[in-house]
């Protein structure tokens, strides 16, 4: 076994010193998409498993997105949105698992069937991570403020699979100033309140006077 792991790993050292580079590494979203795909998959596995069509829970799959999980905990290079998807799965793959613990508990303890346990408890819409909120006083001078609400938006429109292209940050900042201005206007406030959400596979964007 030592041999070929030392086979495996002059052949690597010959391929960087032939290319000049290392095998390239998966991009942070790359990470962060395979790991909404394997959460996506775990569920399903799971779902399976407590209806009768698999022997055993899904653990190699289970033990992979908490594998992924921690090692994104750790990477501080993430950008505000990308740690704003981020923490929306961990919320998503947590409520998951007291699901699943409750349900493994009561198919133990011999309470009702799993299939009608599954069904009522997934039955229904996946639980959203609270809505991302923001406070302005100036829109115009606020740039960080606003670049943080532009790519929470952005990222809530890419979870929802919406396009956002032709949405620059240029124009997104004009629209925001503009909104925020006549609010205060009309409101007679000093500051606006922004929240951004993801519900029932939308993205919900609201602006209110913060007195």
């Amino acid at each position: 076994m030592a041999t070929r792991q030392n086979k495996f790993a002059r052949r690597v050292k010959e391929r960087e010193k032939t290319t000049g580079t290392r095998d390239a590494q998966p991009s942070l979203d790359e990470q962060l998409g395979r790991l909404e795909e394997d959460l996506r998959r775990l569920k399903v596995e799971f779902d399976i498993y407590f209806n009768g069509g698999a022997k055993r829970p899904p653990y190699d799959t289970k033990g992979r997105v908490e594998t992924l999980i921690k090692r994104l905990a750790d990477d501080r290079t993430l950008t505000f949105a990308q740690r704003y998807h981020y923490n929306s799965l961990v919320a998503r793959h947590t409520s998951f698992l007291q699901l699943w613990r409750r349900t493994m508990k009561d198919r133990e303890e011999g309470r009702g069937t799993a299939a009608s346990r599954v069904a009522a408890r997934f039955g229904g819409a996946e639980e959203a991570p609270p809505p991302r909120t923001f406070v302005c006083a100036d829109a115009r001078r606020e740039v960080s403020t606003i670049k943080n609400l532009y790519e929470s938006f952005v990222d809530a429109k890419k979870q929802c699979g919406e396009p956002t292209d032709d949405l620059s940050f240029a124009r997104f900042h004009r629209m925001i100033a503009e909104k925020s201005d006549a609010l205060k206007e009309r409101a007679g406030c000093e500051r606006v309140h922004f929240s951004i959400a993801v519900k029932d596979g939308r993205v919900s964007f609201k602006a209110k006077a913060d007195k």
